[in-house]
């Protein structure tokens, strides 16, 4: 079987859960081989996350599909992504947004998903380096905000540069399983809806987990 083959096979797989027929088309127009390490590209469109080294992962396509669904995109959006990875999400968010910002702690890691990306040919993603504050507060605010890892609370600074109406996607519990929780920025306050267990890798800053879970993580945390 091809992995274009496999590809469509994936798509199909999606097509029973997910609504948003623009994601499932972002998804299909994106190859996901182009983004994992070449020892694990004959896995690309298996339904699971994959290493990418650094003790950070590539999600699984259905999580990737449901976040990116829950995000309501229309095409003019300016998204804020943190966890840049390998690159995956950023490039299904720039078929579906005008403008993709994206912040990555791994600066290998960041520049290999520049390379993917800049040779797919997306030029409307643009990756900085993350720093201690969460998010990326200089070209706030954003119209829709996802984040691929899992906070200990909803970030208070990630809802400061959220637009009104603006929704923000986040995995929120433990260092070891969280909630999916969809965001939604009102004019007195917050809408929050759960979107079902997930697990992911943490997320490292200032309102989220220290340095010191982020050692005992390390190269070899767990893969989800």
């Amino acid at each position: 079987m091809t992995l274009a083959w496999e590809r469509q096979r994936l798509i199909q797989q999606l097509r029973r859960e997910i609504r948003d027929e623009r994601v499932l088309v972002a998804m299909l127009r994106v190859p996901r081989e182009a983004f994992v390490p070449e020892h694990s590209r004959h896995l690309a469109y298996e339904d699971i996350p994959l290493p990418v080294g650094h003790g950070q992962t590539i999600s699984q396509p259905f999580i990737v599909a449901l976040m990116t669904e829950a995000l309501e995109l229309s095409g003019q959006e300016k998204v804020l992504e943190l966890g840049t990875g390998s690159g995956y999400q950023a490039a299904i968010l720039a078929e579906l947004a005008r403008e993709v910002v994206s912040v990555e702690r791994y600066l290998p890691l960041a520049a290999r998903a520049r390379e993917a990306l800049a040779r797919l040919g997306y030029r409307n993603v643009h990756i900085h380096e993350a720093e201690k504050a969460l998010g990326w507060p200089q070209d706030a605010p954003y119209d829709a905000i996802i984040v691929t890892a899992g906070a200990p609370r909803i970030p208070q600074a990630l809802l400061g540069q959220l637009a009104l109406g603006g929704r923000l996607v986040i995995p929120v519990g433990s260092l070891w399983e969280q909630e999916l929780l969809k965001v939604i920025r009102e004019e007195h306050g917050i809408k929050v809806h759960n979107l079902g267990p997930c697990r992911f890798v943490p997320l490292v800053g200032e309102g989220a987990w220290g340095e010191a879970e982020d050692r005992y993580w390390g190269p070899s945390a767990p893969d989800f």
